[in-house]
């Protein structure tokens, strides 16, 4: 597919706005400042941006419990995002979601989500309206290697293929499910190879190199696009965080993590926009302040916004 140099320094700046926010909101957890739990997605931000940069604003994406890079990559506010993590009435979901449970329906977000595998059934019902409204929008399904055990992701691909959705599957498989290698839970190497079961295209692709899902997933979003029906695509990525913030880590070796940082995907795409001539070390130098600058006004919001009026306790609780 074709891709202009500045199409390629927007996804560049993406993947460090994703990267600078998570490493931000681990230090702040680390500090006490936000309650619950929040899963960090540092060293899978080529997935979210290589996916998303095919997407129209018209187009839908579902999350999962670590989203926070499909919604910055989607065109999520950082503002917003920080004041809900911090339980502040300014963010997304007014203080009350927290980091599992954000969504802008304007942006065609429709959530992360805490429970796995809960994204799927979402994706297929947005893609079913797109088609009965006669849309050509599509909707982007982000799981991850533990949901594409679930019932509900299996159940939600057999419709789009019985009734060709436009729906793209993105299994993020970084390896493990909280603890759980995959190899101990997939009786097949590859998540992509499923997709032989209900009738779709199964790719698997780099997920540490943008332009490889940048290329891949624009064919399956085209696909959808045309009517074709779904496709499931697996990025094969790593997480460089634990599962959560206080994971300890005891089921993986330090050199298995030394090994895939090594294949960081964000100096992977500076090399390449070095090579094409279309930054310089000192824009991209540039780029990053002004990102950290744009991360440290979204904390600054975050910090002086209201925390929500305990009279609303109920309001936009619709069952208990």
């Amino acid at each position: 597919m074709d891709i202009s140099k500045e199409q390629m320094v927007d996804m560049y700046t993406k993947m460090n706005r994703i990267r600078m926010f998570e490493i931000r909101v681990s230090e702040l957890f680390a500090a006490g400042k936000i309650p619950g739990f929040v899963h960090l997605s540092a060293g899978q931000e080529a997935v979210a941006t290589g996916v998303c940069a095919n997407l129209r604003d018209s187009d839908y994406i579902t999350s999962t419990h670590r989203g926070h890079g499909h919604l910055i990559a989607k065109g999520g506010d950082v503002k917003f995002m920080m004041a809900e993590l911090l339980g502040k009435k300014t963010g997304y979901c007014k203080g009350k979601g927290g980091s599992m449970h954000i969504a802008d329906v304007d942006l065609r977000i429709l959530g992360m989500n805490g429970i796995v595998g809960a994204g799927p059934p979402l994706a297929a019902g947005s893609a079913l309206a797109c088609q009965y409204l006669g849309k050509d929008s599509v909707c982007v399904c982000f799981f991850g290697d533990g949901a594409s055990n679930q019932g509900t992701t299996h159940e939600a691909m057999n419709l789009a293929t019985c009734w060709k959705l436009p729906v793209v599957f993105l299994a993020e498989n970084n390896m493990y499910g909280i603890s759980s290698c995959t190899i101990n839970s997939m009786c097949v190497p590859n998540i992509a190879d499923r997709a032989g079961a209900y009738d779709m295209p199964g790719i698997v692709v780099d997920g540490n190199d943008v332009m490889a899902v940048y290329e891949a997933s624009g064919e399956a979003i085209k696909r959808a696009r045309q009517g074709q029906g779904p496709s499931l695509i697996e990025c094969k990525t790593y997480r460089h965080r634990g599962h959560f913030e206080g994971d300890p880590c005891v089921y993986r070796n330090k050199k298995e993590l030394e090994e895939w940082k090594e294949k960081d995907p964000i100096p992977r795409i500076e090399k390449k926009l070095l090579e094409l001539g279309a930054l310089t070390p000192e824009k991209m130098q540039e780029i990053k302040s002004s990102l950290q600058n744009e991360i440290s006004a979204a904390e600054r919001f975050a910090e002086e916004s209201p925390y929500p009026d305990p009279a609303e306790l109920t309001l936009d609780v619709y069952t208990v």
